[in-house]
């Protein structure tokens, strides 16, 4: 697996899993519970992981509806 996208904001990662899931990539997210940990403060950042045949499709359908991806 490799990472897609690393975001604090909960509605990017919502965005780009609806887009994902459009296009019918699987992805799962890392770090989404840590926020019981962190206090609900938003410091830690989300990843967004999908699978490396998957990644170049990925990459393409999150930057073609201005989402920014992990390099």
């Amino acid at each position: 697996m490799r990472e897609l996208l690393r975001t604090n904001d909960p509605t990017v990662i919502a965005f780009a899993s609806a887009l994902l899931d459009g296009e019918g990539i699987d992805c799962f997210v890392l770090d989404a519970n840590i926020s019981v940990l962190e206090g609900s403060i938003g410091i830690l950042p989300r990843r967004m992981m999908v699978a490396d045949r998957d990644l170049f499709l990925a990459r393409a359908a999150l930057t073609d509806n201005g989402l920014a991806v992990s390099e």
